[in-house]
């Protein structure tokens, strides 16, 4: 139970304005992120660390979270977890392959109407596989059977694991350019289908035309 409240809380202490988790098929979608980011806060006696990357598609919505929590103080803990969307099917878990090592199976914690949560205690061969790798695959299989990979970069991950906590100015700022980017992109995506949407029309008209 500690467990499922700290992890609800820290994905909630820090939200992107985007929005919420999408739907169960969001397969491999090219998505954009603000990027590793290490953000600490104090509860009572308790520190809590946490090192997190969200991935997040184009129309905002989160698709799957990755944070590394260091829990200091009262209680001590350290929990590598997972969230994708809901929708999963739970015997599988989550593939989580990291570089070159073999993938690991990591098991649902808790699912929420929002997410799915899966969690392995966090160990030094972990933190030190993330550092040595390029990039992490994490599979799950949604309540359809089909597989819904995605690939996130590791790229910044050890300055952010190793560095400072972020700011709250410097993450609002990250925060504000990954929204103007996807703002940016969305009106692009708009663009694009209006423009086959007139280009349909017209090969319709054309077709009766003759």
């Amino acid at each position: 139970m500690q467990t499922r409240v700290f992890a609800l809380s820290m994905l909630g202490a820090i939200p992107l304005a985007a929005g919420a988790f999408v739907s169960a098929g969001f397969a491999q979608e090219t998505h954009k992120s603000s990027g590793w980011y290490k953000a600490c806060s104090d509860q009572g006696n308790t520190k809590i660390c946490n090192v997190q990357y969200q991935a997040v598609a184009s129309t905002g919505q989160v698709i799957t979270s990755v944070n590394l929590a260091e829990i200091t103080g009262e209680s001590e803990r350290k929990i590598f977890q997972v969230t994708v969307p809901t929708g999963r099917m739970v015997p599988p878990g989550l593939q989580v392959k990291i570089g070159e090592k073999e993938a690991r199976k990591v098991p649902y914690s808790f699912c929420t109407p929002r997410i799915c949560a899966a969690e392995l205690p966090l160990d030094d061969a972990i933190v030190a596989d993330l550092k040595a790798g390029t990039g992490i695959n994490i599979l799950s299989v949604n309540w359809q059977g089909k597989e819904n990979p995605i690939d996130i970069t590791l790229d910044g991950f050890s300055a952010a694991y190793d560095g400072a906590p972020i700011q709250r100015d410097e993450l609002a700022a990250r925060q504000k350019k990954l929204e103007e980017e996807l703002k940016e992109k969305s009106t692009d995506i708009l663009k694009k289908l209006q423009e086959a949407q007139e280009k349909a029309r017209s090969g319709e008209a054309t077709g009766t035309d003759n």
